[in-house]
């Protein structure tokens, strides 16, 4: 189930190449040198999972790869993803110190990477599950968020199963991560990896709410997780949208990293939205060789947010901008989409009198959020919404004395390194309430 041979090999994907190439050995042992070993490190403080980032560094300088990469998988047990879909400009390389001084930055993500990629590369084996505790936790959603909390309570002895909804483990690093970042194919031999701990069933296909219910999970086990992610792509009501070539942009994404995607009849696309996922729906469709590439956004280059550095990326790679832009109807020929009509917006963000115009494309992508699945659990007693997301505590503890939760379904759409540390987080919690359960 999570064998990445068993994808296509022909998949789209596979034609992207790695926008952050990996480091040789003189390379990641030079960068290693330059680093100062900072007591109080700045760039630990900006990493969500706490990574010692000088002692792997350090390690990796002394010629200890192996114990490199256990300190980073000690502490987040995603650290080759990471290493490669954090935004470390703006985490712990934006926090290192060099950049107070007018020089580069360490490299740490690249590091990172080189100290984890070996580690998968050689099955470095660190962890062990721990003592049975009799214990059951059922985690809802097979993403990094549930995969992290389930390694970690088997570190504590407690069984663990999964339920997903979907075929695929990994969430969206599967999924949805840009593929000149992560692949398909590496974010499952990344699975595989924490998955050989051993004692996490996996049950995939399964839907609560129609497959089982949050009762039938209840009685099943002694606490659950949920790390269900967010919903489906968030569509416009505009005349016009039941036309073909009109989707959403994780959708679409999912599409070409698992399969194959014929875009041979577009010559030009449309992406609505300005955050990370318009930028890098702009950019594959760049990568999958369509000659123009459009985003359209409501506000200016400045409001959007989406990362400065990946934008510039695009912009460099030949996708334009319409800022402060609206789009009020698709326009079809043939039953396909032809284009969009738009209108310019204010800085008040009301339309200009007259300021309509159309903008053409085969292949319309919207990336204008996400439906938030937190609605799954409004029946679960205790557990309470807010704004479409699950509320919990710093622990990932709900108003349900057995139900915690972690990732984008709590926190609306963070990075996967936010939903690492998440769930390791409410593995913890879980532990010492299962293990006060059991000594009282």
């Amino acid at each position: 189930m999570v064998d990445p041979h068993k994808l296509p090999e022909d998949r789209s994907e596979a034609g992207f190449g790695d926008y952050k190439p990996a480091l040789g050995p003189a390379q990641a042992l030079a960068e290693a040198n330059r680093c100062l070993y900072c007591a109080d490190a700045p760039c630990v403080q900006k990493c969500p999972t706490g990574i010692d980032i000088p002692e792997f560094i350090r390690k990796i300088s002394t010629g200890n790869l192996k114990g490199s990469a256990r300190t980073i998988l000690d502490a987040n047990i995603f650290g080759m993803s990471c290493a490669r879909v954090c935004p470390v400009e703006v985490l712990c390389v934006g926090g290192c110190v060099y950049n107070e001084m007018d020089a580069p930055p360490i490299a740490i993500g690249r590091l990172q990477r080189y100290a984890t990629d070996a580690a998968l590369a050689e099955n470095w084996r660190y962890f062990e599950a721990g003592p049975a505790s009799g214990r059951s936790v059922g985690l809802v959603g097979g993403g990094p968020a549930s995969l992290a909390a389930a390694h970690e309570l088997r570190r504590r002895g407690h069984a663990c199963t999964i339920y997903d909804a979907g075929h695929w483990l990994g969430g969206l690093n599967t999924t949805g991560v840009a593929p000149y970042k992560l692949r398909a194919d590496d974010a499952l031999a990344e699975v595989a990896y924490v998955l050989e701990i051993g004692g996490i069933a996996v049950e995939s296909g399964v839907q609560v709410g129609r497959d089982v219910t949050w009762d039938g999970l209840l009685a099943r086990h002694d606490a659950l997780f949920v790390g269900v992610g967010l919903g489906a792509d968030r569509a416009l009501d505009i005349p016009g949208k039941e036309l073909a070539g009109i989707d959403g942009a994780v959708a679409f994404i999912e599409k070409f990293k698992l399969g194959r995607v014929d875009l041979a009849a577009v010559k030009r696309a449309v992406v609505v939205g300005g955050g990370n996922t318009a930028v890098d729906a702009v950019r594959e469709l760049v990568g999958l060789g369509v000659p123009e590439v459009t985003m359209l956004y409501r506000g200016d280059e400045a409001a959007m947010s989406g990362y400065e550095h990946e934008w510039k990326a695009a912009k460099i790679e030949g996708v334009r901008a319409l800022w402060h832009t609206q789009p009020t109807a698709y326009l079809g020929r043939g039953g396909r989409v032809a284009g969009m009509r738009c209108v310019k917006l204010g800085a008040d963000k009301r339309p200009l009198p007259g300021e309509v115009f159309e903008v053409p494309a085969e292949l319309v992508l919207l990336a204008i959020g996400q439906a938030r699945l937190g609605e799954l659990v409004a029946g679960l007693e205790g557990v309470q919404l807010e704004g479409g997301r699950i509320v919990v505590d710093a622990d990932g503890a709900t108003g349900h004395s057995r139900v915690f939760a972690g990732g984008d379904c709590a926190n609306g759409g963070k990075e996967v390194v936010n939903a690492v540390a998440e769930g390791k987080r409410a593995a913890l919690a879980i532990d010492r309430a299962l293990t006060a359960g059991a000594s009282k």
